[in-house]
């Protein structure tokens, strides 16, 4: 079947049919549907062969929901926050995170709150006034 005849049948151009193969746009489940019912496919049959990935390579996984924790405990994380949902334009706040994430890449590796406690050294006494 054409992209053409394809893109026809479920009301949307052959061009849109062209970027969900290509990946550029997503494909809903329910339009996943019509077109495995237009192609007389199950639904499945676009899956063929995932099983054969690796597990991290399919769908979209954080790894690890600590940092997510980590952030929310301190105060400014909680103040950042804040603050950033208070801005309403778009392009203010994607500016916002870009300049937050150049700042992490600049900054090392583990923030110094973050790093394991250490125990801390025993500074030299001083002196008193009282000679001792």
């Amino acid at each position: 079947m054409s992209q053409e005849k394809l893109g026809e049948h479920l009301g949307i151009t052959f061009q849109q049919i062209q970027k969900y193969e290509k990946g550029t746009n997503r494909i809903g489940a329910s339009r996943l549907q019509k077109i495995s019912e237009v192609m007389a496919v199950p639904v499945s049959f676009f899956f063929d062969g995932l099983s054969d990935l690796a597990p991290a390579a399919v769908g979209f996984s954080e790894p690890s929901a600590e940092f997510v924790n980590d952030f929310t405990v301190s105060s400014e994380s909680v103040q950042l926050n804040r603050a950033f949902t208070r801005i309403a334009d778009p392009k203010v706040r994607r500016r916002i995170v870009d300049l937050v994430r150049s700042l992490a890449d600049a900054a090392p590796d583990v923030a110094p709150e973050l790093e394991p406690e250490r125990e801390p050294e025993l500074e030299p006494a001083l002196p008193t006034t009282d000679g001792s």
